[in-house]
């Protein structure tokens, strides 16, 4: 097998070693704000009122071994394996040659801030995995059988529990096999499949937190989307009825506040009550995560997008339209910033001593330094180890995928999809709405991040080199050339 594909072993190779060196540069793990959620949740199993538990329990298989190493070794083999199912996909079914279908994986294997992804304790690597697991089950035949359907169900499901904005990529299949006309019983059965465990998850939330949902967030996160741009003198708020909204209503001018949306949800505020950080604190200390306060938070949020959606669509075009900027300015501020960032250097606190993880409380209960020691049995810091972590800072800064590259991969594929009009766009449409859906989505709800940037790429690429396949013509072709069609699948 090696023989036959000796340009993507080659490949894989590489991505490989590129690894290694990033384990023994950086070890026994890279840390997130959200990391120690994660880890807190998987000592202290119950559901999070912030985000879904699905990366959490990967964690808590893993917690008998101690070993945070081990778990970002699992990641590295999630990002190896995503570059092998794109590459299978479009070597196998779409028949591109082999050099095509690993220039198509080379984002993967090869972009240094994929490779630091995957060296943090963070839900992304798992997601980009299911995501791309999904979209192969479902191209790699003309029509999946029930049992298929099934399987890409739990798929689903399991992307859903990772990361909520699992929720679209599940609406988006199941339209696609619609309009494919994949039959009932494969649809029914994907259905079924997703909605039992999803189910089983929420009835445990509901049994904590007396609410039949997935997290008590989804208001919140909007409501920190809309209070960049939200003024309460054009939102027509009845100060009789609708008091809880008032609270939500903040001080500060439009003119003068954060640019940046994250601080009005996990900023500190000026420290006298009233300043913009501590708008949700009117609820009460104690209450931010709460249902109360998160159904105020979406009904403050949806009169804000309705009484002024000139704002709303704007700021959601900013957001979504950083993804393509050729470098990487420093948002949404200079911490999370440099929290992407391979540094050859051990960061220092205030005292000039090795900087510790921070000490605060988890909402899964305990502390998030003393969960992580206890998870790793041992110093659960980052170790910055030369000359490896050298090597990894020096080629994050040149080996990367520039976001007008992603633009530019984009429009290839919408040209494919555009082609495909009279197929509704055909294999191209699903990957490219995948790709389009995961960077539009957090500028729509929340606010832009790099790291929601990667889970988009694979599904671009793949949408591009389909549509390369044949070329870039606008002819019809003629029933000689059209040889083996997008479905024809045949030996590698």
């Amino acid at each position: 097998m090696l023989g036959r594909h000796r340009v993507f072993a080659a490949a894989f190779g590489v991505g490989a070693v590129l690894r290694l060196i990033t384990m023994l540069g950086y070890g026994p793990a890279m840390w997130f704000n959200d990391s120690y959620e994660y880890v807190s949740v998987a000592l202290h199993p119950r559901p999070h009122p912030i985000r879904p538990d699905g990366y959490s329990t990967w964690l808590m298989l893993l917690k008998p071994f101690h070993s945070f190493s081990l778990v970002i070794f699992t990641q590295h083999l999630m990002g190896l394996a995503t570059a092998c199912l794109i590459y299978a996909l479009l070597r196998i079914k779409f028949r591109l040659p082999k050099w095509g279908a690993t220039l198509a994986a080379a984002p993967v294997l090869f972009d240094a801030y994929q490779i630091q992804l995957e060296q943090m304790v963070m839900s992304d690597t798992l997601f980009m995995l299911l995501v791309v697991g999904v979209i192969t089950m479902v191209l790699w035949k003309r029509r999946l059988t029930w049992q298929a359907g099934a399987v890409v169900g739990l798929l689903l499901a399991m992307t859903w529990l990772t990361r909520s904005i699992g929720l679209p990529v599940l609406a988006l299949v199941v339209l696609y096999l619609l309009v494919k006309r994949a039959g009932w019983r494969t649809v029914t059965a994907l259905i079924t499949a997703c909605a039992i465990p999803v189910m089983a998850y929420m009835g445990w939330f509901a049994s904590a937190y007396g609410k039949f949902a997935m997290t008590n967030s989804d208001g919140l996160i909007l409501y920190m989307r809309t209070a960049i741009f939200a003024d309460c003198n054009k939102m027509d708020i009845d100060k009789y009825k609708e008091v809880q909204l008032l609270l939500l209503c903040i001080n500060d001018p439009v003119n003068q506040r954060k640019d940046y949306a994250q601080w009005y949800l996990w900023g500190q505020g000026n420290g006298d009550g009233t300043g913009t950080g501590e708008v949700l604190h009117r609820w009460g200390i104690n209450k931010k995560w709460s249902e109360i306060t998160n159904d105020a938070a979406s009904a403050f949020a949806t009169k804000a997008i309705l009484s002024q959606p000139g704002d709303y669509l704007k700021v959601v075009a900013r957001d979504f339209f950083r993804s393509f900027h050729w470098s990487r300015p420093r948002f949404p501020d200079e911490s999370t910033y440099n929290m992407y960032e391979f540094k050859p250097y051990v960061p220092l606190d205030e005292n000039g001593q090795p900087k510790r993880l921070p000490r605060w409380s988890s909402y899964a209960g305990g502390r998030t330094d003393t969960d992580a020691f206890s998870y790793e049995q041992g110093p659960p810091e980052t170790r910055i180890v030369q000359p490896w972590a050298g090597i990894m800072s020096g080629y994050q800064k040149v080996f990367y995928l520039r976001g007008i590259m992603l633009g530019g991969i984009l429009l290839i594929g919408l040209y494919g999809v555009v082609v495909r009009w009279r197929k509704f766009g055909g294999p191209v449409v699903l990957p490219w709405l995948g790709a389009v859906g995961l960077l539009l989505a957090p500028a729509a709800t929340a606010e832009f991040d790099y790291r929601y940037v990667l889970p988009a790429v694979p599904l671009a690429c793949v949408a591009a080199a389909i549509t390369l396949r044949r070329g870039v013509t606008w002819a019809r072709r003629s029933p000689k050339s059209s040889g083996a069609s997008e479905s024809t699948t045949v030996p590698a």
